[in-house]
């Protein structure tokens, strides 16, 4: 918490309140009582009941949350029992940029060179916010090689509802990419403008409705999608996902480079194919070393959101279209639900970084 509060202190429906006050929510870093967060305040006795109301935005730390809020009041109130609930706090996203992309957080997705698993990345931490209870869309930007559609096993077309681009729902996920529109077989032949064009018509047109995350999936490199993107709308930040060996963390440190010229916050760094996990003897094998992503991600000041491990059923679940069934692996899955845990935990800490707006007078 921002400021130590005395210990036992005598109970009242005032003193809670004053120690609630304190309590900062996960999506804004404002005050739960100045939110109008607290559902419900029972006193009984020796027993105090809390209802804590929490976004779909933070769903994924709805568990440490509700611990967390539990422990301040036990550190506060010794000697009664406490008791704290979470019920769901209706807040819808405010549209972001010009283009009124109406999502509460934009994540881009992208790497400094190909074949790191990036897609694979960008879709489990899609999925991985879905599964906790978030409300996401994913978009596929990587325009010349759309990996998504064949990822997720769908060859749907996006259908057109008034003068609106319905996006493709997989597991209450909402899905946009180029290779729903063009054959699997057909290159995309673009020059910068038409991709520019492109990027703008899947965010503006595309009917996201109200979203918690938005998480994109940008083309390998440097180019000229992450500048378009960069203008077009705020980005809540940017995950860069490398593989161990050192040739990919120093395309990686470009990455991160490219992000920040174009002021761009790196939320954080993902390890993948960081090592092997024999599933005959269980030994840990570091094929391509392990490690690096981690300690590149400290040197350049980034937060490490995890590693991804080589597992043989991963591979064949993205080749066969399963990647959602992934995140339910008895090895990978943990590390992959990881994933986009520690994304959030990361922006939830920016967030209570920043100074708290004073509360306003209700004028009557």
């Amino acid at each position: 918490m921002d400021t130590p509060m005395p210990e036992n202190q005598p109970i009242t429906e005032a003193s809670v309140r004053e120690a609630l006050a304190e309590f900062r929510d996960p999506e804004t870093g404002r005050g739960i009582v100045q939110l109008d967060q607290v559902h419900k305040l029972t006193l009984d006795g020796q027993k105090l009941s809390v209802a804590l109301g929490l976004t779909s935005w933070a769903a994924p730390l709805w568990e440490e949350t509700r611990a967390e809020l539990a422990a301040v009041l036990e550190k506060r109130f010794s000697g009664i029992a406490i008791e704290v609930d979470v019920e769901l706090h209706a807040r819808p996203a405010e549209k972001q940029g010009d283009l009124g992309v109406p999502a509460k957080s934009v994540i881009a997705v992208g790497s400094g060179k190909g074949g790191v698993g990036k897609s694979s990345i960008a879709g489990y931490l899609a999925f991985g916010l879905a599964r906790a209870g978030a409300k996401v869309g994913l978009m596929d930007a990587d325009v010349y090689g759309p990996s998504i559609p064949h990822l997720l096993g769908s060859n749907a077309r996006p259908t057109m509802v008034d003068d609106r681009i319905q996006p493709i729902l997989i597991d209450s996920v909402k899905v946009m990419s180029m290779g729903f529109l063009v054959a699997p077989d057909d290159p995309v032949i673009w020059r910068g403008p038409m991709l520019h064009a492109a990027m703008t018509q899947f965010l503006r047109d595309t009917a996201w409705d109200d979203l918690d995350y938005l998480i994109i999936d940008m083309p390998p490199g440097t180019g000229d999608i992450p500048l378009s993107l960069s203008q077009l709308l705020p980005l809540s930040g940017a995950v860069v996902v490398c593989t161990p060996q050192d040739v990919a963390l120093l395309d990686a440190t470009k990455a991160v480079g490219m992000m920040r010229k174009v002021d761009i916050d790196v939320v954080g760094m993902v390890e993948n194919m960081s090592f092997f996990l024999c599933p005959t003897c269980e030994t840990r094998h570091e094929i391509f070393g392990s490690g690096g992503a981690k300690a590149r991600a400290e040197k350049l000041g980034v937060p490490f959101l995890g590693e991804v491990p080589l597992v043989t059923d991963l591979r064949v679940h993205g080749d066969q279209g399963m990647l959602t069934a992934a995140l339910e692996h008895p090895t990978a899955g943990p590390y992959l639900q990881a994933l986009s845990t520690n994304l959030v935990r990361t922006l939830v800490a920016r967030r209570r970084q920043r100074p708290q707006a004073p509360e306003l007078p209700i004028l009557g």
